[in-house]
């Protein structure tokens, strides 16, 4: 048997060679990571393995994709459930930008920490949402939901196996390659023409919704891999000649711990698409749709300390309204100096990250006993503080690089009151439950917290 981790190391690696073949900048972006966290590990040492191993941190991906209901939302949690992912955290992108991006989503992933250690692959899955009027009035709606339910994205043999897959946690040899074949297969860039007049229609909306809605397949929008420092990471594509997004999106470079997560991207390329014409020609054309993004990755904050980074980016957009002129990284970095603890010691005794922690070897050992306090263990030497990696997402970084990338800024009508879409609701949509990740990371945390306990003899 293939196990389920495997399947999901073999399914990223080829789908990253088959990224590569079909926008090469990708593979320079690769390149340059490589590079970049090579040097990185030179010049820092351990420290630069703090929040994950260099094999774990080369080898990680996360993947973008995109679909129109929620019957094809359901197949592909069918998909990366054979691959032992599951829906985790819900992101609504529609008011996250000033982009009309009328999606909402969530990211496939393992959750498990031998799980993610072994291959942490991530795909981010956003929905469209024709049911809200602000972006789709009564008429195109209709057009649009006919059109999304005479298309099939997935095979039913690749379904099939993987749902023998998720039942069998693996796959013999043959029908793993094969379920590897058409899995992959499935998001590849399709060649079959595309109806230009409806597309069109679509995009004046958004471009987000003609590349969902204006096709009769999906596709990988983009391959994410990860870097241990993105400024520079940036500043090399720059010298490659490859034109980036205008800034880093998320939290500021400053001094102290990286929290959460930092992305950018290499912009949309032109690439060339057969386009059908009203008179029933094809023709050649080209459509911006798939960019090349990076990110890099830092501990995962609290409740607290999520609430905390929300308000600092609000006092970032407040003085950047008084002072328009001011460079965004340098408010930003005020602010956070400012306003966040300096230290992931401050972190932790704040409860504003969440931290994994084991007993010291070298503890005391002349008869004390350990106090009960947490933050006293580790400052008294008797526990070692690890913190946990944020595996997950921010809906205003993936809003900010999908407006980024955008054509044209679309239409959204303010006046009309959108409809209501929650996690619960997705859940109901992707047919199991959509995991909460403050959750699940606090789970982690604790069964640390219980562990050292029973070690220390603590109650």
């Amino acid at each position: 048997m293939i196990s389920q981790w495997r399947l999901r190391a073999a399914f990223a690696a080829r789908l990253s060679e088959m990224y590569g073949r079909e926008v090469p900048a990708y593979t320079t972006l690769v390149d340059v990571s490589r590079e970049v966290n090579e040097d990185v590990l030179r010049a820092r040492g351990a420290d630069a393995e703090r929040l994950g191993s260099i094999g774990r941190v080369t080898a990680e991906r996360h993947g973008a994709i995109r679909v129109g209901t929620p019957a094809e939302l359901a197949q592909v949690a069918r998909i990366f459930g054979a691959l032992g992912m599951h829906p985790v955290g819900f992101y609504d992108l529609r008011d996250a930008a000033a982009s009309a991006v009328p999606v909402v989503s969530t990211a496939f992933r393992p959750v498990d920490g031998e799980e993610l250690a072994r291959n942490p692959f991530r795909v981010f899955t956003s929905l469209l949402t024709p049911a809200d009027p602000r972006f789709f009035d009564t008429g195109l709606r209709a057009r649009l939901e006919t059109f999304l339910a005479g298309r099939e994205l997935f095979p039913p043999e690749l379904l099939t196996l993987a749902d023998r897959a998720e039942a069998e946690h693996g796959l013999p040899d043959e029908a793993a390659e094969r379920f590897l074949q058409l899995a992959v297969s499935a998001f590849e860039l399709s060649a079959d023409p595309i109806d230009r007049a409806w597309y069109e229609t679509l995009e004046r909306v958004s471009a987000v919704a003609a590349d969902i809605g204006g096709v009769r397949s999906t596709h990988i929008n983009h391959l994410t891999p990860r870097v241990l420092d993105i400024d520079e990471l940036y500043r090399r594509m720059t010298e490659h000649g490859i034109e980036m997004i205008d800034t880093v999106q998320g939290p500021p470079a400053w001094r102290g711990p990286d929290v959460l997560l930092r992305q950018t991207s290499f912009r949309a390329l032109a690439e060339h698409r057969a386009l059908r014409l009203p008179d029933g020609t094809v023709t050649q054309g080209a459509l911006r749709v798939r960019f090349g993004e990076v990110e890099a990755r830092g501990i995962a904050l609290t409740r607290e300390g999520r609430s905390l980074y929300d308000s600092l980016l609000g006092r970032i957009d407040e003085r950047l309204a008084r002072d328009p002129g001011a460079q965004r990284s340098e408010v930003a970095r005020a602010v956070w100096e400012k306003h966040l603890p300096a230290t992931e010691q401050e972190l932790a005794e704040r409860k504003l990250a969440y931290f994994t922690y084991e007993v010291v070897d070298e503890r005391p050992r002349d008869g004390r006993r350990p106090p009960a306090d947490l933050a006293a263990l580790v400052s008294g030497g008797w526990l070692r503080a690890t913190p946990i990696v944020y595996e997950d997402f921010l809906p205003r970084s993936a809003a900010g690089i999908f407006q980024s990338n955008l054509s044209g800024e679309g239409s959204r009508d303010n006046a009309r009151e959108g409809i209501a879409y929650d996690a619960a609701w997705l859940s109901g949509a992707v047919g199991r439950e959509v995991l909460d990740p403050f959750s699940l990371y606090e789970q982690q945390q604790n069964r640390s917290v219980d562990r050292v306990s029973r070690e220390l003899g603590l109650r």
